[in-house]
Formats: structure tokens, sequence, C-alpha cells
């Protein structure tokens, strides 16, 4: 299963320059977890609920007069669509993060979530264990007759 299988188209883009209290507004309206924050239109970091809470509110801090860019992760760990689901759970795993920004080249393409990954492999799973289940269930041969090779003895 590749990452654009599982990954949020609808995410939250700012520019570098935006207040931390516009960008919270529109992750709240969004929905979302994150926001990538951008640099001429290009993906330069990320700003996540944690880092609003532990770096603004906890600091006293107003979220009006700080800058996305100064409480971003960056540089930003991305994957590119294409790649397998299970490469992009060793990379968020390696790095500790549960939001993998997806990008090929400079286009940002969505965010791919820890939870994003669980219900598609989730259903990925079930799916095999059903096929496997499937095949195995299938009588190899009928108690009646035996296999149809032997027979059963008279």
């Amino acid at each position: 299963m590749k990452v654009t299988d599982a990954m949020t188209r609808d995410i939250v883009k700012v520019d570098e320059g935006t207040s931390v209290a516009e960008a919270s507004m529109n992750m709240r309206k969004k929905d979302r977890g994150c926001a990538i924050i951008l640099r001429q239109g290009k993906p330069i970091g990320i700003v996540t609920e944690r880092d609003v809470t532990w770096k603004v509110a906890a600091n006293g801090l107003d979220p009006k007069n700080v800058k996305v860019a100064e409480i971003m992760s960056t540089p930003l760990i991305t994957i590119d669509p294409d790649k397998d689901l299970v490469e992009a759970a060793k990379i968020m795993n390696q790095h500790k993060i549960r939001r993998l920004p997806v990008v090929r080249g400079e286009v940002l393409h969505g965010v791919l979530t820890a939870s994003g990954i669980a219900r598609h492999l989730e259903g990925y799973v079930d799916k095999e264990v059903r096929d496997i289940l499937k095949y195995i269930g299938i009588p190899r041969y009928y108690p009646e007759t035996g296999p149809p090779e032997m027979g059963l003895p008279p």
C-alpha cells in the first residue's frame, strides 16, 4: 500500500510570516493537528498542536505576536507519495514524529499521519488475513470420499 492511499489531502498551509494564532484558527477550522509552513509557496516546516502548546502557551507567549517560523520544526522530514506505508512508518518511528508531509520535488501533496497509517494498514491486514483464510479454508478433500487421488479405504 502506498503513502498516497493513506495521506490527507485537505491540509492547512500557511506562509512563514503567519501568526501562530491565525495558523491555529486555520487548523481548528479544518480539524487538523498541524500546518505546513511555506516560503514562496514551497514547504519548509511544520507546526503541530504540540508546538503551539509547548512553545507558545506554556511559555506565556501571545500567539498573535509569535510567527509560525519561530516555532516550526525544520528542516522538513518528508516522503514521496509513491513510497510504501511501511517505509513511511519506519521514517516516522526513526524521527519520533506522528505527521509526515508528503512531498515530491518541492510540491506538497498531503500529510500522512500515524492514525492514517493505522487505519489503512488495518484494512490491508484484514484483507490479507481474509485472503489467507479463504485459501486455507478450501477443502483439499471431502471426508466422504477422501483425498481425490487416493480415495478412502474400503
